[in-house]
């Protein structure tokens, strides 16, 4: 049996970034060291957190010679405008470059990109 149990971002600090996911999401804390961190939240989606020193921001959007993007996070929401507000006030930054009407593309305050979307 195979079961995907978490998304693992890399991080040079796993706690602060997993500080902003909880404020985000409202996931529970399962483990935390200096060094990784998992998260939960109520439906057993997971995320988790490894140090990694050497980590670099990737470019958004993409850019020859810079760091690519080679995954990104899909949140769901309700409202939009208040959701960015409420990543916005946990650390998020707003990207310049908005490809969709409907999605709103974001960075934890790490550099992660990630989007949140008004579901069809």
């Amino acid at each position: 049996m195979l079961r995907l149990t978490a998304t693992v971002l890399d991080t040079p600090d796993p706690p602060a970034l997993a500080r902003f996911y909880r404020h985000l999401l409202g996931f529970e804390t399962v483990s935390e060291d200096p060094d990784w961190v998992v998260l939960r939240g109520s439906e057993g989606q997971g995320l988790s957190f490894q140090r990694e020193s050497r980590y670099a921001r990737p470019a958004w959007p993409a850019a020859q010679g810079e760091q690519q993007v080679q995954d990104h996070l899909d949140i769901a929401v309700d409202d939009l405008e208040a959701a960015v507000a409420h990543a916005v006030s946990g650390g998020a930054e707003v990207e310049e470059f908005q490809p969709q009407e409907a999605v709103r593309v974001l960075r934890d305050p790490h550099g992660h990109l990630f989007c949140l979307y008004l579901p069809d």
